[in-house]
């Protein structure tokens, strides 16, 4: 064992740190239930399992306190609250302000590094109860360290913070400019001649549907070639399908293979939403591929279809599962730019703007990854801060 470090029922933790029951140095509570009914349109947020639930009025509220979730699917969740507040009896509240030897901000963060799965019983719906979430081992170090490790977290959650909001604002900014751009509202330098009306059957040369190969049928289905449905919609990677399919199943059953770069749509589930692979794909029977004529640029149509959506979503009919018919999908109508050069210059701009964006993400994640290898290595005590 390396010198200055100690075994111990929570692991491997510096000699000058202890081992102390959650309920030794919090008190645990879970506060009244608050009705929706109670809600008022002012006062100080409720916070219920999933975050704030509504607004309650009342002399008698919380400071903030570090709480755990202790029912339904998100039970064991740890979260902090803001300054004043009200907090539903689906959480537990771990109130330390009269331990004047513990920091509450490292208390969140040390409780937020804890598996908290052991605590949690129940057949039907989990729950954690008082007496084992009170009895629950937490490495303690010093005052003082406790200080240095909450002030050095923080910091980096200011940094997601701030990420956050950069992020928020570029996306309204992008929002803002595909409403502008894609209607001609405001023009590109060098741009001037008038946009004219189309339907879709007039700029399409062809569509392409697909389908699925038999589930039966293992030779179908493995490594090869993707195969994209409405699903990859919501988790789009421009390089991969959720599921592939190999070149036997493509070739015995109606799917297509789907050049890259080309723009492919619902036209059942997830109306109006469109994709673009960098990869050849194949596509089941609820997709459809669209083959533009040559004067029309197949980016500036993806972003057209990322404002104008919504309006091809309204088309849609079906009791269960709307959908709509190629027919519905060629008589749409839709006002585009004659000269080809201003919608790639326009596709150009947003395509830049989403360029900025996936670097704002990229760096966001790097630092959400950065917080957690903290978290692990400053909360067991592997490495210290003086």
């Amino acid at each position: 064992m390396k010198q200055g470090y100690k075994q111990t029922e929570v692991g491997v933790i510096p000699e000058d740190w202890e081992v102390k029951a959650l309920g030794e140095i919090a008190s645990l509570y879970q506060p009244k239930t608050i009705s929706a009914k109670e809600f008022t349109e002012e006062g100080f947020p409720v916070y219920g399992a999933n975050g704030i639930v509504g607004k309650y009025h009342s002399t008698n509220h919380l400071s903030w306190q570090v709480t755990v979730t202790c029912r339904g699917s998100t039970c064991g969740t740890v979260n902090r609250t803001v300054d004043r507040c009200w907090i539903t009896g689906n959480a537990m509240v771990l109130n330390c302000d009269q331990n004047t030897g513990l920091s509450k901000t490292f208390l969140y963060y040390l409780m937020a590094g804890q598996d908290l799965t052991d605590c949690i019983s129940g057949t039907g719906q989990p729950q954690i109860v008082r007496s084992p979430l009170a009895a629950f081992p937490i490495p303690l170090p010093p005052l003082a360290e406790q200080r240095a490790i909450a002030g050095a977290l923080s910091d980096v959650d200011a940094l997601l913070t701030a990420l956050d909001r950069l992020i928020a604002k570029k996306r309204d900014i992008k929002q803002a400019a595909m409403q502008q751009l894609l209607t001609g509202q405001t023009r590109l330098p060098g741009f001037d001649g008038e946009w004219e009306d189309v339907v879709f059957g007039g700029i399409i040369d062809k569509i392409v549907g697909g389908g699925t190969p038999s589930r039966s049928n293992p030779d179908f289905w493995g490594p090869g070639i993707s195969w994209v449905t409405v699903k990859d919609f919501s988790c789009f990677n421009p390089t991969r399908s959720q599921e592939s399919i190999t070149k036997l199943g493509l070739s015995r059953s109606a799917s297509n293979l789907i050049p890259a770069r080309t723009l492919i749509t619902a036209t059942r589930m997830a109306l109006g939403k469109a994709v673009i692979y960098e990869v050849d794909v194949a596509i089941n029977q609820d997709l459809k591929a669209l083959f533009f004529r040559p004067l029309i640029d197949v980016n500036f149509m993806y972003y057209w279809f990322e404002i104008f959506g919504p309006r091809i979503e309204e088309l849609g009919g079906g009791s269960t599962v709307k959908g709509i018919s190629l027919v519905q999908l060629k008589r749409f109508q839709c006002k585009l730019p004659s000269d080809p050069a201003e919608q790639r210059a326009i596709a150009e701009v947003l395509s830049d703007m989403d360029a900025e964006l996936a670097a704002l993400e990229e760096r966001r994640e790097k630092t959400r990854l950065l917080k957690q290898g903290m978290m692990q290595e400053l909360l067991t005590g592997r490495i210290r801060l003086s």
